[in-house]
């Protein structure tokens, strides 16, 4: 029995068995009221300061606790949101800033000018396009309370899409004190000046995360809810995400009205979803999602990158989009490049290395004569995230099969999340690849396309070194035109072929599913402002 064929088979009969029998049943405390959302995530948000990690479950709680100054809207265009507006002078070398009135912090104290600095020096040092910004920022200053200035040593047009971006490692705003903590430590309280304030004394470690309305935020009085722009207005009371690793439990839950929406449905159980009239499966991200495989690369044999372009020369895309995405194929798309299909930066150029036939003897040949000796391959994977845990089987059956020694850890993705930031060896905590996936939004471009960055130690976790990568990458920041960036596209896919920062597995796509009595779901991501139920 193929592996797919099993998980639909263990699924199906539990799902039946929790919905044919209330001896199955998940003890679900039931809502308070109507002004209670009940929400599962992807997974849990272990790690509760989302400027310590890329994963997409920690930006979607941020967004409920923090703000920003600037937020896209579904166009990706960058509109105002904590501040009312700004003044370029300077020839763009010179941007003031001015905020809004009202802005508040959970604690009760006014948003600053101050606040705002530190803020923005911590997420520039964990970001790859704030670290981009930040290499051309002479001061970022705040003259009084209400204004932040920024001085240039080059203009930067896309200072507003940098702080108002929908990726990983956003541009939070955080009070001063707990901005000033050291970028690589998580910040030991979470204070937001968010529409929904976190609340610290009902969270349950891997089951439950508790937000309240924050009554004294101010939404922005003009505009139009828009993904991350326009106002910003909680009409529920409380948001409660339940944390549920077991899908079948999930479903059974939605399908019994003790949750009101589930993030991402496995694509097994979509059609007992969308069969129930009282639910809605919807895609709200059209861009998808991209999966990676990413190398340590500070660690043999993945720092050989002869081994790196071996392994890549064997993937077949096909079989980790299927392993996520099922045997629909509108679910999902392979001959994926390192920039997302679409996009202005997408091309085909070496695309041949991922496109042509498969030849895992040649394959395996190439990692012997390119050095490997044999050593243990670590590959962590999470058992409660399906998604990444059906790539991360795929990718150590390849590895068996390329005769890399595998070490197959499964452990939360929680402890998998702390475990990516170690640069100790295998034996001593650190790794040697493991499988995630990325917002397609993240690599239309290289401005927030954290893995295909080549900064060594400032690089994102995996740590991958390309002067070449960089130099390209910083041409196309100041590229005069869409004709110019595209060149660059290709030269960037040409390098990325030699030096192997990651292998994209190709793109899926993730419908979500909630109670049609749910109205106002912004498009794009989880978000829980302008939802209310009807």
């Amino acid at each position: 029995m193929h592996r797919r064929d099993l998980l639909r088979s263990s699924l199906g009969a539990g799902l039946g068995a929790v919905l044919g029998s209330s001896l199955g049943a998940p003890q679900i405390a039931r809502a308070q009221g109507a002004r209670t959302l009940r929400f599962v995530p992807q997974a849990d948000a272990a790690i509760l300061d989302p400027m310590i990690t890329t994963g997409l479950v920690n930006r979607n709680h941020g967004f409920l606790v923090f703000d920003t100054l600037y937020g896209v809207d579904e166009n990706l265009d960058p509109q105002p949101q904590m501040v009312a507006g700004h003044v370029v002078e300077d020839g763009g070398k010179i941007w003031v800033m001015t905020l809004r009135d009202g802005l508040k912090f959970h604690d009760g104290e006014p948003v600053r000018g101050r606040d705002v600095v530190a803020s923005m020096k911590r997420w520039a040092s964990r970001d790859a396009f704030g670290n981009s910004l930040f290499n051309i920022v002479d001061e970022i200053s705040a003259p009084d309370d209400r204004t932040v200035r920024w001085r240039l040593k080059a203009p930067f047009p896309l200072l507003p899409l940098a702080l108002g971006k929908v990726g990983a490692i956003i541009a939070f705003i955080m009070p001063e004190r707990l901005a000033q903590t050291d970028s690589a430590m998580p910040v030991k309280e979470l204070v937001g000046s968010g529409p929904f304030r976190f609340k610290a004394d009902e969270h349950v470690p891997g089951a439950r995360l508790v937000y309240q309305r924050f009554d004294g935020y101010v939404p922005r009085p003009d505009g139009q809810a828009s993904m991350l722009a326009g106002p910003k207005i909680a009409n529920f009371d409380r948001v409660e995400w339940q944390v549920m690793p077991d899908p079948a439990t999930a479903a059974a839950a939605l399908q019994r009205g003790e949750i009101d929406w589930w993030d991402q449905p496995i694509v097994d159980l979509l059609p007992t979803l969308r069969a129930n009239k009282a639910l809605k499966v919807e895609l709200l991200d059209n861009i998808g999602n991209v999966g990676v495989l990413r190398f340590n690369h500070t660690q043999p044999p993945f720092d050989n990158a002869a081994i790196r372009r071996a392994v890549l020369s064997a993937i077949n895309q096909r079989d980790f989009m299927g392993a996520v995405a099922g045997d629909d194929s509108s679910m999902w798309r392979d001959k994926v490049g390192f920039f997302a299909p679409g996009s202005n930066m997408a091309s085909e150029e070496g695309m041949e290395a991922l496109n042509g036939p498969r030849d895992l003897a040649a394959a395996t040949k190439a990692i012997k004569d390119a050095g490997y000796k044999g050593e243990k391959v670590l590959l962590m994977a999470p058992g409660d995230f399906p998604v990444i845990g059906q790539m991360s089987e795929v990718a150590g059956e390849l590895f068996k099969r390329l005769g890399l020694n595998l070490d197959y850890i499964v452990m939360d993705w929680g402890s998998m999340l702390k475990r990516m930031n170690s640069r100790e060896t295998p034996d001593k905590g650190g790794y040697n690849a493991f499988c995630t996936y990325s917002a397609g939004v993240t690599q239309l471009n290289p401005s927030a396309h954290n893995f295909i960055r080549g900064s060594g130690d400032k690089a994102t976790f995996g740590w991958a070194r390309s002067p070449k990568l960089e130099e390209l990458r910083d041409a196309w920041l100041v590229a005069p035109d869409a004709a110019a960036q595209a060149k660059i596209g290709i030269e960037m896919q040409r390098q990325a072929f030699i030096d192997v920062p990651y292998v994209p597995l190709g793109v899926f796509y993730q419908p979500t599913a909630y109670k049609k009595e749910l109205t106002g779901v912004l498009r794009g991501l989880p978000l829980f402002w302008n939802v209310r139920r009807a």
